[in-house]
């Protein structure tokens, strides 16, 4: 492992240099397994991070430029600190065009009511009664279209629009690895002419 390598792992991902170090040393100098290593601990951080009440944060508004679609997001964190620093309102404005350009209908798959999953789930069940399939295969089958369905109308579960390697959530939850605060998204409303 060299200081170069560091550099350019710290400058890929804005880690600290301790944790890089960490990171290259655990993956015995492979840049890619320290990234791997580095997401990982990021996603325990911030399941660890996800119980901790967000009370501070910002509303962040994005208008496209034809002027027919705008957005209005919530999102909140722990601390005014953090509500002020530039990455942090960065993280709201992708959002923001995020939902502007992949129009989700909901910030996480528990908010979707269920009679609306249940409607789902019988058009996909009415889909299957003449493919054939065993009772097993057809369950697997609508369970991976309802996880579609989610990765379309959740805005956690969708790609993110600038790097489809990574979810929403994935997007947020390095912004919690990097400032140690939880991020969540409280509410947004999208507008469409």
């Amino acid at each position: 492992m060299s200081i170069d390598q560091i550099k350019k792992l710290r400058a890929e991902t804005g880690i600290s240099i301790s944790e890089c170090k960490e990171a290259l040393d655990s993956a015995q100098g492979d840049l890619e397994k320290a990234k791997e290593f580095l997401k990982k601990k990021g996603r325990e951080i911030a399941a660890n991070k996800s119980a901790r009440e967000a009370h501070q944060g910002i509303i962040e508004s994005y208008i496209h430029a034809n002027g027919k679609v705008g957005v209005l997001i919530e999102l909140r964190c722990e601390s005014d600190f953090v509500a002020k620093s530039e990455q942090f309102q960065e993280l709201a404005r992708e959002l923001a065009m995020q939902i502007a350009a992949m129009s989700p209908l909901y910030v996480r798959a528990e908010d979707i009511p269920e009679a609306v999953v249940e409607k789902e789930k019988e058009i996909y069940q009415e889909q299957m009664k003449g493919s054939n399939k065993p009772a097993e295969i057809a369950e697997k089958i609508i369970a991976g279209k309802l996880e579609k369905w989610y990765s379309e109308v959740v805005l956690l579960h969708q790609k993110w629009i600038k790097d489809d390697s990574k979810t929403v959530k994935d997007l947020i939850n390095g912004l919690v690895s990097k400032l140690g605060e939880n991020i969540e998204v409280a509410q947004f409303t999208r507008f469409e002419i």
